[in-house]
């Protein structure tokens, strides 16, 4: 049983570091930006994050103050 968990330990340890190369040795090395907003190719295609669209379609009024009165009049 102890085994098991020290070979597992061991393989998590060596993925960690074998991901973190770049990071660890590398001067000013950082982790690649894999958000959507960070893909150069995405923005110009127009493509955004549902979560960046979803927060800006929040702050905008649903309904204005005319087109609400009109419906309550229908």
């Amino acid at each position: 049983m102890l085994d098991t968990i020290l070979i597992t330990l061991l393989i998590v340890a060596i993925c960690v570091l074998l991901l973190g190369v770049k990071v660890f040795f590398v001067r000013g090395g950082r982790f690649p930006n894999t958000h959507v907003s960070g893909n150069k190719a995405l923005r110009d295609k127009g493509i955004g994050c549902v979560q960046s669209q979803d927060r800006a379609a929040q702050r905008k009024p649903r309904f204005s103050i005319d087109e609400l009165e009109e419906s309550l009049r229908q």
